[in-house]
């Protein structure tokens, strides 16, 4: 597809599901095969942002090669942002689109379980972790794969405040008093059920009221919304005959915020990051008298630490003790790997010495990407981060707290890599 063949398209101004199709060699020549689905706060403008020029530095050269290979886009609309996520999860995981598994490697996919407890939990856990610790947990269900962390807890935050549920790393049925009480603050807001008969934290509710909650979560992010609604209605009545005026009237409640869910902070992430993560790669050299030379990457999406995608690096094109050179080599060698999802801001450790060491590699790659530094003081703790520019200051305003972290991990990445390399130099 090019823009000419989008133009031709009638999409809505309205949240929901697109599918881009390769009429080609599809068995449904109606429609073709999906190649890749994604979610939108506006659909016509989602599709129309990939036929614009900087699309292979947004998305990355999978997601081209799909555009290019795509002959039409058909749409499902949703009533909400929150809903079209859970609506795009549920369709990747039955048409397993080609595209949706390039553009991220499963291992970096979230899912939403349900555990299999007298009060059950809802926790986000990645697909690795997962995947290789399952024996953890005793599950009920489990609903994904979900491509953004951010937005994912984001629009758990939403349900919780229409269903409230408890999302702690202890089972309920394990928590003593001290446990209790540092929750009490979310109880007495509404987030989390007060079902504890010894404490005084708000409106109690009772165990059969909470598994309703949970078969009420279940069922919306089964996308069965309307289920749901027909239930509270047949309770409201029920309530408002039996005169439990109270519970009839949270009923209610439940009944409005699910006629309008409250996504607005969904819909400013979806529309300032065209639906992808906000990713944040840090470097850190680490050596001691030019000994065990190493380099690491640490990378951020939204915030959250993607732990599998720490790269380390064995510099063995660098001269020993050469920091400038050993930032150079890592660069050239990460910058290297076009497959690798690129980042939208780059963290160096050191000063100005080392940010423009890092701008002219990453000028001589052909890599328009941000750079900032954080500078650290005697005893190497952070005491500020260069950036340049109007624009680039106010990314790290809204970042700064995932820069320092992501900058901090990467030292201690590199530290600990460089010890192992020296263990092993002493054997």
């Amino acid at each position: 597809m090019n823009l000419s063949d989008f133009k031709k398209l009638s999409l809505p101004d309205s949240p929901g599901v697109y599918f881009f199709r390769e009429k080609g060699k599809s068995t449904n020549k109606k429609e073709g095969n999906i190649l890749y689905i994604g979610k939108a706060t506006s659909l016509q403008d989602r599709v129309r942002s990939y036929f614009s020029n900087d699309l292979i530095k947004t998305r990355g050269p999978a997601i081209v090669d799909m555009v290019t290979k795509s002959d039409t886009v058909t749409f499902e609309e949703a009533d909400s942002v929150l809903e079209a996520l859970i609506l795009e999860a549920n369709l990747i995981k039955k048409h397993k689109p080609k595209y949706n598994t390039k553009e991220k490697d499963d291992r970096s996919y979230y899912r939403v379980i349900i555990t299999d407890e007298e009060y059950p939990r809802v926790l986000v856990v990645r697909e690795k972790e997962l995947k290789i610790n399952k024996n953890q947990y005793k599950i009920l269900d489990e609903f994904g794969p979900f491509p953004n962390a951010g937005q994912l807890i984001e629009s758990l935050k939403i349900i919780q405040k229409i269903f409230p549920f408890f999302d702690t790393k202890k089972p309920v049925t394990e928590m003593k008093p001290i446990d209790i009480k540092r929750i009490g603050v979310k109880i007495s807001i509404g987030l989390y059920p007060d079902i504890f008969d010894d404490f005084n934290f708000g409106q109690k509710i009772s165990k059969k009221e909470y598994l309703n909650n949970i078969r009420n979560i279940r069922s919306f992010f089964e996308g069965n919304k309307n289920k749901i609604l027909k239930d509270l209605e047949k309770k409201m009545k029920t309530y408002a005959k039996k005169q439990e005026f109270e519970k009839a009237n949270n009923t209610k409640k439940q009944i409005f915020a699910l006629n309008h869910i409250n996504d607005i902070k969904l819909i400013k992430d979806e529309t300032k990051n065209i639906g992808r993560d906000f990713r944040i790669e840090a470097y850190d050299v680490a050596h001691l008298g030019g000994e065990a030379s190493v380099g690491v990457m640490t990378v951020f999406e939204n915030g959250v630490a993607v732990k599998n995608e720490y790269k380390k690096f064995i510099l063995r094109d660098t001269e020993p003790g050469d920091d400038y050179g050993g930032l150079r080599e890592i660069l050239r060698r990460r910058f290297n790997h076009k497959e690798w999802t690129f980042p939208d801001l780059v963290v160096i450790d050191g000063g100005k010495g080392q940010k423009n060491v890092a701008g002219k590699i990453l000028k001589e790659l052909g890599v328009n990407t941000k750079i900032v530094s954080v500078v650290k003081d005697e005893k190497h703790n952070p005491k500020g981060i260069l950036a340049t520019g109007i624009k680039l200051k106010k990314i790290v305003e809204k970042n700064k707290k995932t820069i320092l972290e992501a900058n901090s991990e990467a030292h201690r990445f590199s530290i600990n890599f460089h010890r192992s390399k020296m263990r092993k130099r002493l054997k």
